[in-house]
């Protein structure tokens, strides 16, 4: 009889795995680049539309909301229907209406496909966080999960990168088109080369030949899993499962604590991704040096590598309960800094490190707290509700701007997200409960 975990277990991570990492890193990469990419273009809106900075809120935001719609019906879709299908499409979704967006005609237009963009975008990031981490073995989960949201951070990151030498030249219109591009052509790779997840095959009772063909191509020696036979099978999981177990007695106060914790990291991260390149402008930095700095702040991301160890290591939920603190410190120093170029350089990596570290993380937390049948939907969910955080931030920061906040101000009251978010995560651990520890576990599996 053979364990499907304890299998992945004992085979450590084979080419085959890590094609199937190197395709989720490029989903969320481009998953990154195009949710941050309207920040970055945004100044040049300000100028060829001739709008006030209060006008962008809602193509800032449009985003946001489609990808909350995303992410609430891919989970409980994903948890029924499968892994790879809602991926393929959810890709293909961002891709093209990514490309539609470079030709948008005025604020109303933008704002619509952009929300079209986002439930792409939505759908896309939860599943590509699932399917990885159903292909890990136990010690390595976290470590390779946030390795590979590490291509959020970066894909923003490398969207401010972009933006700061494309729009000079080719205009703001060029940012969007290469963020349309490059999904559509990798919705073709995905096709052809990412299989099923098969610990969600076993969950739904899928034939065992179809199961031990994907063993074998995850083996990194030959090995007999023709004749296996998968014991301890789930029954075949009903469409509604997912949120059952989600919004059950067991798991609802750490999706509750998951939810906030979520949310508040996301009113950081997109109050300063999609506005601090308008609030640098606007004390004194020049729009290309803007950002640049900017940038800096998503690279941060990169942290999340050694988070992920630290996670594998230690308890997870208070790792990154210790990142947040962090992150609402060096927040609250980025508004010290105005005026002092290279010590804001600094202090926007820093705070970029501790925030993106910790949201990233989120992921691998999330999908380690859920069993099987409701994974999809236990980080969609969070992701979904948590992008409300998103539209709050970039609401929040106009709200501010509007009240005439100075710069220092506006970042002290960020930071307070941070204070909220780290709180959540010390109730959600005592909250965690025994089953999700198991299923997600070797020895005691619940899908086996």
């Amino acid at each position: 009889m053979t364990n499907v975990q304890s299998f992945l277990n004992a085979q450590g991570f084979s080419r085959s795995q890590w094609l199937v990492f190197a395709t989720c890193f490029a989903i969320v990469l481009m998953d990154g680049f195009d949710t941050g990419a309207i920040g970055f273009v945004a100044p040049s809106l300000l100028s060829e539309w001739d709008i006030q900075r209060a006008a962008l809120a809602p193509v800032l935001s449009a985003a946001l909301f489609g990808i909350a719609c995303g992410a609430l019906l891919a989970g409980p879709v994903s948890d029924w229907l499968g892994r790879r299908g809602p991926l393929i499409i959810s890709v293909s979704i961002f891709g093209m209406a990514a490309l539609a967006s470079a030709f948008a005609m005025d604020l109303s237009q933008l704002t619509a496909l952009r929300f079209l963009t986002g439930v792409g975008l939505g759908a896309a990031l939860p599943n590509a966080v699932t399917i990885m981490s159903e292909f890990c073995p136990d010690g390595r989960r976290a470590t390779l999960t946030n390795l590979m949201s590490c291509g959020f951070p970066l894909g923003t990151a490398l969207g401010g990168f972009v933006a700061a030498w494309l729009i000079p030249h080719f205009g703001w219109r060029s940012v969007l088109l290469l963020g349309g591009v490059a999904p559509v052509l990798l919705v073709v790779w995905l096709y052809f080369a990412l299989p099923e997840s098969v610990r969600y095959m076993v969950a739904k009772g899928y034939p065992s030949e179809r199961i031990n063909a994907t063993l074998a191509r995850i083996a990194l020696k030959p090995v007999d899993v023709g004749a296996t036979a998968l014991r301890g099978r789930a029954s075949v999981a009903s469409q509604h499962e997912g949120v059952m177990v989600v919004l059950s007695r067991t798991y609802l106060l750490g999706s509750v604590m998951l939810w906030i914790a979520f949310f508040m990291g996301l009113v950081i991260i997109y109050g300063a991704v999609n506005w601090m390149p308008v609030l640098l402008r606007g004390s004194g930095l020049d729009s290309s040096r803007a950002s640049l700095v900017s940038a800096l702040f998503p690279l941060g991301g990169v942290g999340a590598a050694l988070s992920g160890v630290l996670m594998d290591r230690f308890n997870a939920a208070r790792v990154i309960a210790v990142c947040y603190a962090l992150g609402a410190i060096s927040i609250y120093f980025i508004g010290q800094t105005v005026g002092n170029i290279g010590l804001l350089i600094v202090t926007v990596f820093a705070a970029g490190v501790m925030m993106n570290t910790s949201q990233d993380s989120m992921n691998a937390l999330a999908a380690s707290f859920y069993p099987t049948t409701g994974r999809a939907t236990g980080v969609a969910w969070m992701l979904g509700i948590g992008r409300f955080g998103g539209v709050a931030g970039s609401f929040l920061v106009a709200e501010l701007s509007r009240r005439n906040l100075s710069f220092s101000e506006i970042f002290a009251v960020m930071a307070i997200a941070g204070v909220v978010a780290c709180a959540a995560l010390i109730v959600m651990q005592s909250s965690r409960p025994v089953s999700a520890i198991a299923d997600f576990g070797a020895s005691k599996s619940l899908v086996q």
